[in-house]
C-alpha cells in the first residue's frame, strides 16, 4: 500500500491540519462516537472514558454503502463491540443504531439521551480525525445548548493512511469533507466555518487530479 504521492502530500496535509480542530480535552456529560469506516474512534471513545473524561457513552450509526461489508451488522454495533473488547463496561454505553448521516448521529443520539432521562450540557464528540471540523459545525446546528468539544486519536497522516490501508480512500473522503463545510453550511445544516485561500486553493488541486468520488452532485 502506497503513501500519499509526493506532488499532493502538500496540498494533502493542508487539508488534513484544517480538519483535524484539536479541541483541548476537558471532562464532559458524555461521549458520542460517530459511525463510519475508522474502527479508531470506538479505540479512542475506550480510552476517554478509561481516563475518566466522560461517564457515558454513546455510538451512533447505521451503515453507509462504504461501510456495510465492514461492518455488516451496523457501526455502532460494531463500534460498541471493539470498546468491549478494550474494557470498557457494557453499563456505561448506550447504542443508537439508525443514523445515516451525521445530523442524525446527532438528533437520534440527543432523543435517545432524552429518553434516558440524561442531561446534558457538554459532550465529547469523537470522530476521524479528518472529519472533526464538519462534525462540530453540524452538532452545533443540530443541538446548539450543548457545548461540543472534538477529538480523535492524534496520529500523523502517514499513520493514518497505513492503518486505514487505502491512501485514495483517505485522500477522497478528506476532499469531500472539505466541499461540505461549506456546502452543507450553505444549505442550512452546520454553521459557517472559515475556508482559508490557501486550504480553498488546495481542495481545488485535488479535486483536478481527480479526487471526486466523494464530492456531492451539483
Amino acid at each position: 500500500m502506497g503513501g500519499v504521492p509526493a506532488e499532493l502530500r502538500a496540498d494533502v496535509e493542508r487539508l488534513w491540519r484544517y480538519h483535524c480542530l484539536g479541541h483541548p480535552l476537558r471532562a464532559c456529560d458524555v461521549v458520542i462516537g460517530l459511525g463510519g469506516h475508522d474502527l479508531g474512534v470506538a479505540d479512542h471513545v475506550a480510552d476517554l472514558h478509561r481516563a475518566g473524561y466522560a461517564p457515558l457513552a454513546v455510538f451512533t450509526g447505521a451503515n453507509a454503502p462504504t461501510t456495510v461489508e465492514l461492518f455488516p451488522r451496523g457501526e455502532a454495533v460494531h463500534f460498541r463491540e471493539r470498546a468491549l473488547e478494550r474494557g470498557m463496561p457494557d453499563s456505561a454505553i448506550l447504542l443508537e443504531p439508525r443514523a445515516t448521516n451525521t445530523a442524525e448521529n446527532i438528533e437520534f443520539t440527543r432523543a435517545l439521551l432524552d429518553e434516558a432521562g440524561v442531561r446534558v450540557r457538554s459532550a465529547l464528540l469523537v470522530s476521524r480525525p479528518y472529519q472533526q471540523r464538519r462534525a462540530f459545525a453540524t452538532a452545533t446546528k443540530v443541538w446548539p445548548e450543548v457545548e461540543f468539544v472534538c477529538s480523535a486519536q492524534r496520529v500523523p497522516l502517514d499513520d493514518y493512511v497505513r492503518a486505514i490501508g487505502d491512501v485514495d480512500r483517505v485522500i477522497t473522503m478528506l476532499v469531500g469533507d472539505t466541499q461540505r463545510i461549506t456546502a452543507y453550511a450553505e444549505r442550512g445544516f452546520a454553521v459557517p466555518q472559515d475556508v482559508p485561500p490557501e486550504v480553498d486553493a488546495a481542495y481545488r488541486r485535488l479535486v483536478d487530479a481527480g479526487y471526486t468520488a466523494r464530492l456531492l452532485a451539483g
